[in-house]
């Protein structure tokens, strides 16, 4: 079957990347000069199912009012009059009562760990790296109060047999040193005894060369237009303008630009982008730097070791 792929992100590259496996004549369209270099490119690097948790939580509307108002807050919304937003502000805001919260909690929870069980079998079968560790995900609290409202979060854990350790101050040092140097501003925090870290630009670029060697086609520069339909079946993609792609499957994997793309189609799909930052540097101080990755539930930035480097990065 030949297969057209939309997208060379992470998803897309590694879902090239199956379908090849299963013998597939698979080519992968991106606007960019190669893999991975929107979504996939620089951010925070946790690979984090026991962290997996929606927006959308009991409380969240009076704690995104507080934020607004912080000096270095973590959350900024700028007024717009785009339907769309305010549409996807609305379903976000029904799914803030503690039944949702369960509910989808325990849907990303048991999806992002089958996510993190395929890629180490992944890693297994075809030894890439791409900076990773294993050395799980520090969940850290400045408050009492934050350490104390994870019961929510941690029966869902139990639930799925998540593997968790809830540390106080001397505890966090422990598995995170650097933390000695600020301890006083620590109250406690979750760890995640699961969870990994790993470069997801190097990732993405090493397994779509893993990809070319399976026969999968890369033709990057190449700007998706619109999907082209007869009835209700898709029979092409436009694309650098009048250019047409066609294929027996196509998948869309664009990110927060495959609800517009598909919506001509009559689908739906609840998907609205936010604006995410991050920083990289190089280690200096190795005894100041995490030895794994640490978010601070406060400002909701993760800090993440990737090799010799630091990625600081939120959304």
């Amino acid at each position: 079957m030949r297969v057209l792929v939309l997208g060379s992100g992470v998803v897309g590259v590694a879902s090239a990347y199956y379908l090849a496996k299963q013998g597939h004549e698979v080519t992968v369209v991106d606007r960019q000069p190669a893999a991975g270099m929107e979504t996939s490119f620089a951010n925070a690097g946790q690979v984090s199912p026991g962290y997996s948790a929606p927006w959308a939580a009991p409380g969240i509307p009076i704690k995104a009012m507080k934020w607004l108002m912080m000096k270095h807050r973590p959350l900024v919304l700028w007024p717009r009059t785009e339907l769309r937003l305010w549409g996807w502000l609305a379903h976000m805001l029904a799914n803030c009562s503690e039944e949702a919260y369960r509910r989808n909690k325990s849907r990303m929870v048991s999806l992002a760990e089958y996510s993190r069980d395929c890629l180490r079998d992944l890693r297994q079968e075809t030894g890439i790296t791409y900076d990773h560790r294993e050395k799980g995900l520090l969940q850290l609290f400045r408050t009492q109060k934050q350490l104390d409202g994870i019961g929510d979060d941690t029966a869902v854990l139990d639930a799925y047999g998540v593997p968790y350790e809830i540390l106080d101050p001397k505890g966090c040092v422990g598995v995170e040193p650097a933390l000695g140097l600020v301890r006083d501003k620590v109250a406690g925090g979750l760890r995640l005894l699961g969870d990994e870290t790993g470069d997801a630009h190097l990732f993405t670029q090493r397994l779509a060369a893993i990809a070319e060697q399976l026969g999968v086609r890369f033709l990057y520069s190449t700007s998706v237009q619109k999907l082209l339909t007869e009835g209700d079946r898709i029979v092409g993609v436009q694309v650098n303008g009048s250019e047409v792609l066609t294929a027996d499957t196509y998948v869309a994997a664009m990110g927060s630009y495959t609800p517009q793309l598909v919506k001509p189609l009559g689908i739906h799909l609840p998907v609205y982008p936010v604006k995410g930052y991050s920083l990289t540097m190089p280690i200096v101080n190795p005894d100041a730097a995490p030895v794994s990755t640490v978010m601070d539930e406060t400002f909701k930035v993760g800090i993440t070791r990737l090799g010799n480097r630091i990625r600081v990065g939120g959304t």
